[in-house]
């Protein structure tokens, strides 16, 4: 069984932790039975599978609801829950009830925040009340209207500095890991060798401690993924050519056969 401690402790020799979105019981299975370390219940959701433009309109209960389908589906993975948009950052006390009910109520081992310097107490204090954190920098979704777009972040040298003082300010808070997201690969690689926590890349080059993707990126059922992104299979064509099958069986009159059902002969003469 992965746990946060495990995550915690990685070092530089151990094999790169690898983590990806999940949004419901039988990707979740699957995801865990190819031996992957954690299983992120990610906003994304809302581009990937409730077909929004943005993570933006991704609720608590949508991320409570999956969480819980995803937590229910693995045995050995990390679940991590995100919070979504304006779960958190306005009220401290909202926000640690939201956190809360992401462990106790759907059962997922950690939470996930788009941070900045508003996040850091927050930070502390989740981590001081048993819920543990992973960070998020970089390029955070959530401010996408903020960066009026979803170009690459820390791109300047001041910006670079501003998310490695971050990063080392949340690790300080107690963080367990960081997703850093979308920034050139040798900024990546000089936050990774600043913090003893380990860093999870997306986007951010080979030299972070491990690597997440969006789930529908991996298996092709993206409309649209991100350059960074690679498809490892072709889901989508298995998909379409189930369902083609299906309808054909059933226009054609071969489906359902025989062996699909059964008679009763002392219903017959009704």
């Amino acid at each position: 069984m992965t746990t946060v401690q495990d995550i915690r402790s990685h070092g530089e020799d151990d094999a790169p932790i690898t983590m990806l979105t999940a949004y419901d019981t039988p990707t979740a299975r699957i995801v865990e039975e190819a031996g992957v370390d954690v299983v992120l219940v990610g906003d994304s959701m809302g581009n990937a599978v409730m077909g929004h433009d943005s993570t933006l309109p991704v609720t608590m209960a949508d991320v409570e609801s999956r969480a819980g389908a995803v937590a229910r589906g693995v045995e050995d993975a990390l679940v991590v829950a995100d919070m979504p948009f304006l779960s958190y950052g306005a009220d401290e006390g909202d926000a640690v009830e939201n956190a809360g009910r992401l462990l106790s109520e759907a059962g997922a081992d950690a939470v996930k925040l788009e941070c900045g310097p508003h996040t850091v107490e927050l930070t502390e204090r989740l981590v001081n009340l048993g819920i543990p954190v992973m960070a998020h920098l970089g390029f955070t979704p959530q401010h996408v209207q903020q960066y009026g777009g979803y170009g690459r972040r820390a791109t300047t040298r001041e910006e670079a500095r501003e998310v490695l003082e971050l990063a080392e300010a949340h690790a300080d808070a107690g963080a367990f890991s960081l997703v850093v997201e979308h920034v050139p690969a040798n900024v990546a690689a000089q936050i990774t060798d600043a913090l003893a926590i380990p860093t999870i890349g997306i986007g951010a080059g080979p030299d972070t401690d491990g690597q997440v993707l969006v789930i529908t990126d991996v298996l092709g059922l993206s409309e649209r993924a991100p350059p960074f992104a690679e498809q490892f299979g072709d889901v989508a064509t298995e998909m379409r050519e189930a369902v083609d099958g299906y309808r054909e069986a059933v226009e054609d009159g071969e489906f359902p056969a025989a062996e699909h059902g059964h008679g009763d002969a002392d219903l017959d003469d009704l």
